[in-house]
């Protein structure tokens, strides 16, 4: 705990899921956290009371990820907080299924803007704010590998996040700030039970070498990885997935 005693962390789509879990663990190992929420205040204010728990200390703010004032505002809230920003991990993301010839448009224009533009909207603000030797996290998916049917919209916005997160790596040379995603599998989430039948879970963890799906303790793991001791590790997409294809 004591090598990250006075390092900050935003974490993005805090209120639940990876987010919260992500949260949760950097508070253990000694962050103080900004909890960005979207819609959930009462979620992230129980991820910031866990936070707490854990051992760290923790604030909330809310934004729309693709609204760059209001997402400004929310690193204004790290800085008045905490002193600064030094690691983002940036979780929130939405993911409609549908096949791509049946995907409405406006479904794919709000994927687009909360995935791509979301995310390249934190992205431009943690590469002007986070201090150097710091850390920035994006969430791709595994999808992008497993070519799933019904994925279509949603891995092509993580497609676009993993080209982002590359180039961005190399766009910082020379300030010690890493750039990575992580491409989750099938994790035990909110965001993944949507919409499907238990016959239809029951078959996707079957798939898993490890026969089961992931948590988001899981994922934890590798965003604790990268936000400390992963200072070698860069512009790289890190598949975090159990051995899914």
């Amino acid at each position: 705990m004591s090598n990250n005693a006075g390092r900050v962390a935003i974490v993005s789509g805090g209120s639940g899921g990876i987010g919260r879990a992500s949260a949760e663990r950097l508070g253990a190992d000694g962050f103080s956290v900004v909890v960005h929420y979207a819609g959930g205040k009462d979620r992230a204010e129980e991820t910031a009371t866990a936070v707490a728990r854990a051992g760290g200390r923790a604030t909330v703010a809310g934004a729309d990820v693709a609204d760059e004032a209001a997402m400004a505002a929310v690193f204004d809230a790290a800085d008045r907080e905490f002193g600064g920003v030094d690691v983002v991990v940036h979780t929130a993301g939405i993911m409609p299924l549908a096949p791509v010839a049946q995907l409405d448009l406006e479904t794919l224009d709000r994927i687009l803007r909360t995935n791509v533009r979301g995310t390249f909207v934190v992205d431009q603000l943690a590469a002007q704010r986070v201090r150097d030797g710091g850390a920035i996290i994006n969430f791709s998916t595994s999808v992008t590998r497993l070519q799933i049917p019904g994925y279509g919209a949603y891995a092509a916005s993580k497609g676009a996040v993993e080209a982002l997160t590359l180039i961005l790596a190399r766009e910082l040379r020379g300030r010690d700030i890493t750039v990575n995603a992580i491409a989750p599998g099938p994790t035990a989430t909110p965001l993944f039970f949507e919409g499907k039948s238990q016959q239809a879970i029951d078959q996707i963890a079957a798939l898993n070498p490890m026969g089961r799906l992931g948590t988001p303790e899981d994922i934890t793991e590798a965003v604790a990885f990268l936000a400390g001791p992963a200072r070698w590790v860069n512009g790289q997409v890190l598949y975090v997935n159990g051995g899914a294809a």
